[in-house]
């Protein structure tokens, strides 16, 4: 097969029972996440930026047959995400599974030439983000007695890519925070991966394609299959590893990037 197919059929149940916490929700990986984890019999919990955007998603869900719950906030505010922690445990009891998605960066700009100010915003959303995440999710685990972890990286966190500094230096942040995790909770039952994720069709990547045309065909040149990624595709990965098939696997970047990092 050459390309995703949108109409494959999902085994189903994959994440029945379980209480899903989702950041970046509102869009591309993260949205199709939504749908996908519920369609499994997650209960999502839904963290975004964009309020109205999210309560769409979270409406799409219910009509569609499952359980969701849009709470808005920002990553970067300890705060917001110590309350939707909360609300997840409020709401459906306990929290299983989290997909720590959301993340911001920037493409063709020198390191000398990076004001602080991006090097400071990126930096806040992808590190400190995962970092807040982590920080509250991992207690929440801790109360129900097991939990999987996501955490969205890139082919960036383990090489130099287009991507700017700033943001390939958070991005092997996050494998950093995500082995850490794995090896100080494996023990209480609570797993912690991340994906390696290539180039994806994500509102993001458009957009920085559309301000530097230029840069739009680097972005599958390198890779094997010659193509960006489906959001769902990348979707799945995180479900496998949120799920019972990856119950021997934790601390891993799992490449997701369509053969970039294998050349």
């Amino acid at each position: 097969m050459n390309g995703y197919d949108g109409n494959a059929k999902s085994p189903g149940g994959l994440l029945e029972g379980r209480v899903a916490m989702i950041t970046g929700a509102s869009s591309g990986i993260g949205a199709a996440a939504a749908h996908l984890f519920a369609a499994e019999g997650a209960a999502v919990v839904l963290m975004a930026r964009r309020a109205e955007r999210l309560e769409q998603i979270a409406e799409a869900v219910t009509l569609g047959g499952g359980r969701a719950l849009a709470a808005p906030g920002d990553v970067t505010d300890t705060e917001d995400v110590r309350r939707v922690v909360a609300t997840a445990e409020e709401t459906f009891g306990r929290l299983d599974v989290a997909f720590n998605n959301a993340g911001w960066g920037t493409a063709g700009t020198k390191l000398h030439q990076t004001e602080d100010a991006e090097f400071d915003k990126v930096m806040a959303v992808n590190v400190g983000g995962v970092w807040n995440c982590l920080r509250h999710q991992i207690p929440a685990m801790l109360r129900a007695g097991t939990g999987a972890v996501v955490n969205t990286a890139s082919t960036a966190g383990v090489r130099a890519t287009r991507a700017g500094a700033p943001y390939i230096a958070a991005k092997h942040a996050v494998i950093g925070l995500t082995k850490a995790a794995a090896a100080q909770y494996g023990e209480h039952g609570i797993r912690v991966n991340s994906l390696v994720v290539g180039c994806t069709r994500t509102d993001l990547l458009q957009e920085t394609a559309q301000e530097q045309p230029h840069l739009h065909e680097g972005f599958t040149a390198r890779q094997i299959l010659k193509r960006m990624a489906d959001p769902r595709e990348v979707a799945h990965a995180a479900l496998w590893l949120a799920g019972p098939h990856a119950s021997f696997v934790t601390g891993t970047a799992m490449a997701v990037d369509g053969g970039r990092t294998a050349v």
